[in-house]
């Protein structure tokens, strides 16, 4: 990773931060979010993915389109810091999922989604 890579990297941990920190008190079932990147296809490439507890508070959290207004509080944040990203960018998964499919093992799941 270049300099440059690695001071963008930083900044965007550091909203991303502030919005995961928000976000835990207001949205049930919330537990952390992560991005994954290619600085070579950036900022493209960018993807940030929301974890949930369970589905079904995720499945609650997207009938009353939370969804919606966590992608814009994502986006708002990332444009603070001159990064633009598109809702497709910005995806759902839960720990109940990544139990059953990846025996809790994040990477593994996080290894078939291409940044």
């Amino acid at each position: 990773m270049r300099k440059t890579d690695k001071k963008i990297d930083k900044q965007i941990c550091e909203v991303l931060t502030d919005v995961c920190e928000a976000a835990l008190t207001k949205n049930s079932g919330f537990q952390w979010l992560t991005h994954l990147v290619n600085y070579s296809s950036f900022p493209r490439s960018l993807k940030v993915i929301c974890i949930f507890d369970t589905n079904e508070n995720l499945e609650n959290f997207k009938t009353n389109n939370g969804h919606l207004e966590f992608n814009a509080t994502i986006q708002k944040a990332l444009a603070g810091i001159g990064i633009s990203i598109n809702n497709a960018q910005i995806s759902y998964d839960t720990e109940e999922n990544c139990d059953k499919a990846n025996g809790d093992k994040w990477a593994a799941r996080f290894a078939n989604i291409t940044a």
